[in-house]
């Protein structure tokens, strides 16, 4: 899965560039780490966050959160270590269950 490059909000300001979805891909995870998810297709879709994180030996469940159709737009975060750190890399998995019309941008602020 290819890494979605951070990009820094700054005092100075930053105008995110936003990359075309694709089926998954990985993030950068941070206490400020986000994920910005624009949506203009005509039908609703879902980003799903794989957590890595167990309680008691149980595997916390994924994050999934809808991004609704034609105008949807969704800041998805904080994506922290302990919740999403894959073992091998560090990074969040993320795919999305529509990739027509979606956008994505990867933030730290």
């Amino acid at each position: 899965m290819p890494l979605l490059a951070q990009q820094a909000v700054a005092l100075s300001g930053l105008t995110p560039s936003y990359s075309a979805a694709v089926a998954s891909t990985t993030v950068t995870c941070g206490e400020r780490s986000f994920l910005h998810v624009k949506n203009t297709n005509g039908s609703s879709m879902t980003v799903t966050l794989t957590s890595t994180a167990r309680v008691r030996g149980q595997l916390v469940a994924d994050v999934v959160v809808t991004v609704p159709a034609t105008t949807g737009d969704k800041m998805i975060g904080p994506i922290t270590s302990d919740l999403f750190a894959g073992a091998s890399d560090g990074t969040c998995a993320v795919t999305y269950s529509a990739t027509t019309s979606v956008t994505v941008a990867n933030l730290v602020i």
